[in-house]
């Protein structure tokens, strides 16, 4: 289904443009939507009354609503019209970052059914984000005798947006004396530097100063720029080289600020200060940036601040090694972060009826019970349980949504209440549980003669 809409621009401009919104499909109880970012509040996005396929007069007597989890929510349901919402403008790179596919996840629950829905709503990128580099100037100090051909590497500018909408190529301004070699790394970045053309004379010209520009590939394109400068010494005809192309570990989540993760090592076959390399870190996200230092001196990369596997699983930076001379090499730097049972699982009781006859027949549902847990793996998966000598079960209803019913016949005259402890334990070592306490009130019937 297509709609039109309306978006407005960080400089408020207003752009008209032509938005698709797909229903994916509706088995199983899932739902999927696909919406552009920035779409601003109280944008559509899509039927849910008519996607569920329940009457629009019916949504509010059924009790349907939004379930949601994290700190924000950021669709709401129109119970008149049973259309879905956003409840804020929707920033792709501060929702997702750098991740390809960006899901939102909420389930849609029926109350008077007892049943839920889940609800999955891709966020497509919008080239919303200019090129930009770490540093507006940067210099080099480069001996007049570099050979022809020696090669310099510059620091990468970076994109917010993923895909087409990233960093796509870098351009030079005219000069005669360099060039722009851009190569096409592994990981499909790329990677510029700066090729020496045409011997330096200190003497002739001790100074240059060029224009460096990084585009993206979206429509219209957008540029970045940095200044090089270029300072003509004397003599350094040696980079340093890494004593391997990519570093890697693996570490626990837990460890203490100030651990050793690992040390690089590069060395130049220059001669005395020549030969002396400083080590830093590159392409670094700003939470990374926090978290990560090298000693410049030593080459020994070491947490100063605190891991956690639920907000990165993964690091990946660049070690730059540079002598006096400017000349440098780089390394990538690989951290995976190891998850450790930190986090216990969580109960939501999503739905619970006040009160059951005391006739009510077995299998009848008493509340919908939700687990999470944000840890992975076995440290994530959670079972749930409760007592045995109650006349109620739990009964798996939709990924990890329990109901809890009854398993028994019911009398209120040898029990009025219940008080049903669930308790959620996850597998990890050692496990972690939590539990929660649901009042069940058994209502009166005539079933007993004077």
């Amino acid at each position: 289904m297509a709609n039109a809409y309306m978006l407005l621009g960080n400089e408020g401009q207003a752009l008209f443009c032509l938005i698709l919104v797909n229903v994916w499909e509706a088995v199983s109880g899932q739902i999927r939507y696909s919406i552009p970012e920035e779409m601003q509040k109280g944008s559509y996005v899509g039927n849910i009354a008519k996607d569920l396929g329940l009457d629009i007069k019916d949504l509010s007597d059924r009790g349907v609503r939004i379930v949601g989890r994290g700190r924000t929510q950021y669709f709401t349901l129109n119970i008149k019209s049973g259309h879905l919402y956003p409840t804020e403008r929707v920033d792709r790179e501060q929702i997702c970052g750098q991740l390809e596919t960006c899901l939102l996840n909420f389930e849609i629950i029926v109350e008077d059914k007892m049943k839920v829905f889940g609800v999955e709503v891709g966020i497509t990128d919008i080239n919303d984000n200019a090129p930009r580099f770490q540093e507006d100037e940067l210099e080099f100090r480069i001996s007049e005798l570099a050979a022809v051909g020696t090669r310099y590497s510059l620091e990468g500018a970076q994109d917010a947006d993923v895909g087409t909408n990233s960093v796509q190529g870098y351009y030079l301004s005219s000069n005669k004396h360099f060039s722009l070699d851009v190569q096409t790394g592994a990981d499909g970045d790329k990677y510029a530097e700066l090729v020496l053309e045409k011997s330096l004379d200190r003497e002739e010209q001790a100074v240059h100063d060029l224009i460096l520009t990084a585009t993206d590939g979206g429509d219209p394109v957008r540029s970045g720029t940095a200044q090089i400068r270029v300072i003509v010494l004397d003599a350094n005809d040696n980079a340093p080289v890494f004593s391997q192309p990519v570093y890697k570990v693996s570490v626990l989540e837990n460890v203490p600020i100030g651990s050793l993760l690992l040390t690089v090592n590069a060395t130049d076959p220059d001669e005395a200060m020549n030969s002396e390399v400083t080590y830093s870190l590159r392409k670094m996200k700003d939470k990374a940036s926090q978290i990560f230092q090298v000693d410049s001196k030593t080459g020994k990369i070491s947490t100063v601040g605190n891991l956690d596997y639920e907000e990165a699983a993964l690091y990946e930076m660049e070690v730059q090694a540079k002598d006096v001379g400017d000349l440098s090499a780089r390394s990538k730097v690989l951290i995976v972060v190891i998850d450790v049972n930190d986090n216990a699982p969580e109960i939501t009781v999503t739905s619970a009826i006040k009160s059951v006859s005391e006739d009510s027949p077995p299998g009848t549902v008493i509340a919908l019970i939700n687990l999470h847990d944000r840890d992975s793996a076995e440290n994530g998966e959670v079972t749930c349980s409760i007592p045995r000598n109650i006349p109620f079960r739990l009964q798996r209803s939709f990924d990890n949504y329990y109901s809890l019913v009854t398993d028994k016949p019911l009398d209120r005259e040898q029990v009025l209440d219940y008080n049903v402890t669930v308790t959620a334990t996850d597998r990890g070592t050692p496990p972690l549980s939590s539990t929660t306490t649901i009042l069940v009130h058994l209502s009166d019937i005539n079933d007993n003669a004077p």
